[in-house]
């Protein structure tokens, strides 16, 4: 049966999502985000937020809770079962009711906010109570639900069948990735909003909402706002004025053609990479070039971690391209690849030395990260519970077969 809308429609500039797991240690912290809402939606009447939140924080049982949020009062409010938030289906029923909710608000735009732990290319989205392994979603299937919830609403409102998700913001560490970029592309999303380090709990604030809407027409002045109110927010007052939530931050392009682009690159680059690889000398040269390049999880206390093989890609793909022991063709390919990841960076701002880290230096993390192992005990140090390998990017470009030459 096809479902009608209201005819009463006030026009908003944006609905945002805000999909929020606190079914583990973050769901105190990150709780701030919803105070943060409330106090957008009060001061920017151009804004609705769709809210759905899994937490113990509104009473000794844990429950899911969903809402609008609009102009400082929360509408619609339900209680239910405590959801498994790494539920394919069950994200993307959130999508189809947050693509709903647009529709009736007549949003010009619709983002989701993903909030809870990250694994880059591993996923996200940490259900504890969920009882099974993975307890987190695959990034294949956190783009798969965006696509079927997006499907979802087309079906129930085909005269709404046109809209999409227009971007996702991944308020988890770790999840500015090449493979989220071209997972999300193909899903139909055009920005990611994220970082590729680990971050500061509460981390992304929901003001980055007001910088979406202040900018539905410039994607550059939309990303640069997104960006500097990331890095210039800052939690944990000390005397230093309190720490910004991340050590880099970017928003990403993800247009087809530029993802296509991408996509070919790195495909391209990783080719020649494995035949020049056949070579000992060669391969003792890549592997050197690599190990140049820090991963992340960069503080001290972060060591038994497993993302340390995620490196810039950008940093990664320039040294490459600089060194002349390499054959010109492996040069020239990972020029190549470069080129195709900085078109897709809107706006990026790193730290040269995050304090909450050690002053860890992130003066190379400007855009997404790339797997790149060096050793077998770097390829999936944490599988099954999270597998960096197991996603459609990593196997398109033939980053196995080059994993295995050089790990």
């Amino acid at each position: 049966m096809i479902a009608t809308i209201s005819t009463e429609r006030r026009t908003r500039a944006l609905e945002f999502g805000i999909y929020r797991d606190g079914d583990n240690n973050l769901d105190h912290i990150q709780s701030l985000v919803l105070a943060q809402a409330v106090r957008v939606s009060a001061q920017n009447p151009s804004i609705e937020f769709s809210v759905e939140d899994t937490t113990a924080e509104r009473g000794d049982v844990p429950a899911t809770w969903s809402y609008t949020l609009a102009d400082g009062e929360s509408r619609g409010l339900r209680r239910g079962a405590l959801h498994d938030m790494s539920s394919r289906a069950n994200l993307a029923a959130f999508v189809a009711l947050t693509l709903d909710n647009a529709e009736k608000a007549g949003a010009q735009q619709t983002w989701i906010d993903l909030v809870d732990h990250g694994a880059g290319d591993g996923g996200g989205l940490e259900a504890d109570h969920a009882g099974r392994v993975p307890g987190i979603m695959r990034e294949d299937d956190i783009a798969g639900a965006i696509a079927d919830g997006v499907s979802l609403h087309a079906t129930r409102h085909p005269e709404d069948a046109n809209r999409r998700v227009d971007g996702v913001c991944a308020n988890q560490c770790l999840m500015a990735t090449l493979g989220l970029s071209s997972a999300l592309s193909h899903a139909g999303v055009r920005y990611l909003a994220a970082s590729p380090e680990t971050m500061l709990a509460p981390g992304v604030p929901s003001e980055v909402a007001s910088d979406v809407a202040a900018h539905l027409d410039d994607p550059q002045a939309m990303a640069r706002g997104i960006v500097d109110r990331v890095m210039e927010t800052r939690y944990f007052p000390n005397e230093q004025g309190g720490w910004s939530p991340a050590a880099a931050f970017d928003v990403f392009d993800l247009e087809p053609a530029k993802i296509a682009a991408m996509e070919a690159g790195v495909k391209a680059l990783d080719a020649a990479l494995f035949e020049a690889a056949r070579d000992r000398s060669q391969r003792a040269t890549i592997r050197e070039d690599a190990r140049a390049i820090d991963g992340m999880v960069r503080f001290p206390s972060g060591k038994h971690l497993p993302w340390r093989a995620d490196r810039p890609a950008l940093a990664l793909y320039d040294t490459f391209a600089e060194d002349g022991r390499l054959p010109s063709n492996v040069r020239n390919a990972a020029q190549i690849a470069g080129a195709t990841i900085r078109q897709t960076v809107l706006a990026h701002r790193e730290s040269g030395d995050f304090a909450p880290f050690a002053d860890a230096d992130y003066g190379d993390a400007a855009g997404p990260t790339v797997h790149f192992p060096l050793s077998g005990a770097q390829i999936d140090p944490w599988a099954p519970m999270v597998s960096e390998t197991d996603n459609a990017f990593y196997k398109a470009v033939g980053a196995g077969q080059l994993t295995h030459a050089l790990a």
